[in-house]
């Protein structure tokens, strides 16, 4: 049975705490690297990597659920419109990002007089950010200003083709997306076996296609099935075995797997593990968006105005983090463990959401003022 969704609620929120996982990583490994008292121990602050795979399955479902509804409002879908649409949501920042990170600041630390080495100069690395695969440069670069680039130059990538196959071979889509699933499966059974050298490991590890295609075909079974599943999906049970399972992962991760076999087996298995989350994140967001009877509710406005800039948030952090490191330091070294890491944190907290909030008012809005031209019938966690 086909459905008409125009918001999910719920889902803003989650991306914000995907956000904050990100930038309490980032802020850790920061203050580790320059001798601050650091909390990188504790699983919390190990969460990164597997936040950024939810977004990428939060935006495979999204857009694909919109490619969907599209189709079946007009039977065709608008390859053009969806182009300006990302272009809008996504460039503008991102090339900031690009300028800033290449240009303007070593420029400023030079200014300065900060001794800093660049792991790059700008012609090094231009045309990867311009041809959105700036996940090379942190391959060949290490470590940087402008890091979380990556994960949107891995999603352009994939929405390059995305939307035309949407388009084109429309009935055939859950085979796409079944293949997309096994192909990257493939790969990463075969990297760890050590068939590819290091540079090929890293990216194959980096170009998480299938997180997208697994948040695809969530929206898939969400759009024509979702009567059907509604109650295994939607059940009490499920919902607190996923969210339980998800909590358990980010908070006692290293505990869990270094004193349980089951643990160990569920979190650590190569393909099996990332392959695992991938399906509960597409069930978590099904659950949260849609379930009627849900044990949570994150729909409400704070959580809502914080998942509107996590883009933002998401975006800035890095250099944030570095800012307060470089000017802070030797204050924090002065103050007591406890006392470092409030200051630290409500600091980089403020700052953050100032930041985001000032550029989703100042700059980002104006381009997404002309999305009304290109869209269809959507709310903005569609972006």
């Amino acid at each position: 049975m086909l459905i008409n969704i125009k918001y999910f609620k719920g889902l803003d929120s989650l991306r914000f705490f995907a956000a904050y996982l990100v930038v309490l990583h980032h802020a850790e490994q920061i203050r580790m690297k320059y001798g601050l008292f650091n909390l990188k121990e504790y699983s919390l602050f190990n969460n990164g990597g597997i936040a950024v795979t939810f977004f990428f399955v939060l935006s495979g479902f999204l857009i694909s659920y919109l490619l969907f509804k599209e189709h079946g409002e007009s039977s065709t879908i608008s390859v053009k419109k969806f182009y300006y649409r990302r272009i809008l949501r996504i460039w503008p920042l991102y090339f900031l990002l690009v300028i800033i990170g290449t240009l303007v600041l070593p420029y400023v630390l030079d200014f300065i007089g900060y001794s800093y080495i660049m792991p790059y100069n700008f012609n090094d690395v231009i045309y990867y950010y311009i041809l959105f695969s700036p996940f090379m440069v942190n391959i060949l670069y290490g470590h940087h200003f402008i890091e979380p680039l990556w994960s949107i130059g891995v999603e352009e990538l994939f929405y390059i083709v995305w939307a035309p196959l949407f388009k084109f071979l429309r009935k055939y889509i859950l085979t796409i997306i079944i293949i997309v699933i096994f192909v990257r499966c493939l790969f990463i059974y075969l990297s760890f076996l050590g068939f590819f050298d290091p540079v090929i490991e890293r990216l194959i590890n980096m170009l998480r296609f299938e997180a997208m295609a697994i948040g695809a075909l969530g929206s898939y079974l969400v759009y024509n099935y979702r009567n059907i599943l509604s109650n295994f999906l939607f059940s009490k049970w499920s919902q607190l075995i996923l969210i339980t399972f998800i909590l358990l992962r980010i908070f006692f991760f290293n505990f869990l797997t270094e004193n349980n076999i089951v643990f160990n087996y569920l979190y650590t298995t190569p393909v099996l593990s990332k392959f695992l989350i991938m399906i509960i994140f597409s069930w978590l967001i099904i659950n949260i968006s849609l379930n009627p009877k849900s044990i949570i509710s994150l729909d409400n406005k704070m959580f809502s105005f914080l998942g509107n800039i996590s883009y933002g948030i998401y975006m800035y952090h890095m250099l944030i983090i570095f800012g307060l490191v470089v000017f802070l330091k030797d204050y924090l070294l002065y103050l007591n463990n406890l006392n470092s890491s409030i200051i630290f944190y409500l600091l980089l907290t403020s700052i953050v959401i100032l930041a985001s909030y000032l550029s989703k008012r100042l700059f980002e809005d104006y381009f997404l003022s002309f999305k009304k031209n290109f869209r269809t019938d959507y709310k903005e966690n569609y972006n």
